[in-house]
């Protein structure tokens, strides 16, 4: 979610096989190499945090019926906050810390991530948000269980994924997760564009988690903002093995909006920022290059136009 590929970081290559050809232990170690484990971890960590402020706000929230004061939704807002911080800082400076198959695809689109990456890029995802909701589900297993049966499946099941509210349409839930994840990817390229005003380095994860606490507060009560399929339908599939009943027929058949609007969203942001946005700046930047001193054309970050120039390479 930080970068498209690793900027700075040098890539280990693995070790050469012996033979003729690539070995078939050669390929996997090539597939589930550092950037999948990075890409798998942080991913894990970000339900694993997340969805935990989920399921602390549900068990709170379970007595207030009685007179209790409520758990705000607040408490998620700065849950997943903080998860998409953590989560980056794990990964931004091995795989660039995407977490996200919406935001993987949408960087290759505009042709800042390779295609090939792709694949293991959301495999990686997708298992990371699978493990990362069977692990939260083992935690809580003593309040989500009773004597081997699991209590208010409707209810809890929405710890692990998300359902939209009753007062939203198709059409409504749809637009909700395309505008949320369009804001998300059009903040995120301007954070990694080292010819805008880009952040250092070890600032921009927090300015992440701080775009998708921001969605958060501004439409989290709709759909419960997922803006990624790897958040929501790895962590339904696990419910769905778990026993939940109907976590992919409720909310007549939802489950495919929070995959279909993240990818729709993300690359109508990304593809925003490199039309409006992206050329315009480096443009501007070019023509104030002979006016300036060396040191106003560094970027923020501390990389020169050169730098960029060679990262643009690498990516490529």
């Amino acid at each position: 979610m930080v970068s498209g590929d690793k900027g700075t970081y040098h890539e280990i290559s693995p070790k050469k096989q012996s033979g003729s050809g690539m070995t078939t232990p050669g390929i996997l170690g090539k597939f589930f190499d550092r950037e999948f484990r990075a890409e798998f971890l942080s991913t894990l960590i970000l339900v694993l945090l997340g969805n935990g402020s989920v399921a602390q706000y549900k068990f709170l929230n379970k007595g207030t019926t009685a007179g209790g004061p409520p758990e705000p939704f607040l408490s998620i807002n700065f849950g997943y906050a903080c998860a998409v911080t953590f989560g980056a800082y794990l990964a931004a400076g091995v795989s660039g810390a995407h977490m996200n198959p919406a935001v993987s695809l949408a960087l290759a689109v505009i042709k800042k991530f390779k295609w090939g990456k792709v694949p293991k890029y959301i495999v990686a995802q997708m298992l990371g948000g699978f493990f990362g909701a069977l692990l939260l589900f083992v935690v809580y297993i003593d309040r989500l269980m009773e004597s081997g049966a699991l209590l208010d499946e409707e209810s809890y099941s929405g710890i692990f994924s998300t359902f939209p509210n009753g007062e939203t349409s198709t059409g409504g839930q749809l637009l909700d997760q395309v505008v949320g994840t369009f804001l998300l990817m059009l903040i995120v390229c301007a954070l990694i564009d080292n010819n805008n005003s880009a952040p250092p380095p070890g600032v921009t994860p927090i300015l992440v988690g701080g775009t998708v606490f921001s969605i958060g507060l501004s439409f989290g009560t709709n759909c419960g903002y997922a803006i990624n399929p790897a958040r929501d339908f790895a962590p339904r599939l696990a419910t769905a093995i778990l026993g939940y009943d109907k976590v992919f027929e409720r909310g007549d058949y939802y489950f495919w909006i929070p995959i279909v609007g993240p990818i729709i969203g993300a690359i109508l942001g990304a593809v925003t920022y490199m039309f409006l946005i992206e050329e315009t700046s480096t443009k501007l930047l070019s023509c104030a290059a002979d006016e300036a001193e060396p040191t106003d054309i560094v970027t923020s970050n501390g990389a020169s136009d050169n730098d960029e120039v060679e990262m643009a390479k690498t990516a490529a």
